[in-house]
């Protein structure tokens, strides 16, 4: 009978500086995974969830950045409401004591 292999398990830092060696070395995914010792499904699986995760903080980011545009213009309306009510009032007032 054909003995079984241990499953092996990788850090998340692992991973991570494999797929940078795939992105920013310039080398091929196979070059790298034979290095590493890992199938090259295995190291693609992994430079595809590393890339999701980029482009899913990158959106989180957007997303975070626009509540607080929307927030600061909401803010610069209430203001330019008070400023008129302000400068009406200014005006009533100018007219009673002139």
């Amino acid at each position: 009978m054909a003995e079984r292999r241990t499953r092996r398990r990788f850090t998340a830092e692992f991973k991570a500086q494999a797929v940078k060696r795939v992105l920013e070395g310039g080398r091929g995914l196979l070059e790298v995974a034979t290095e590493l010792g890992v199938s090259t499904g295995q190291l693609s699986t992994w430079r595809t969830e590393y890339l999701a995760a980029g482009s899913a903080e990158a959106l989180a980011a957007r997303k975070a950045e626009e509540a607080e545009i929307q927030r600061l213009r909401r803010e610069v309306k209430r203001l330019e409401e008070a400023n008129l009510i302000l400068r009406k009032a200014a005006a009533v007032f100018a007219k009673g004591v002139a």
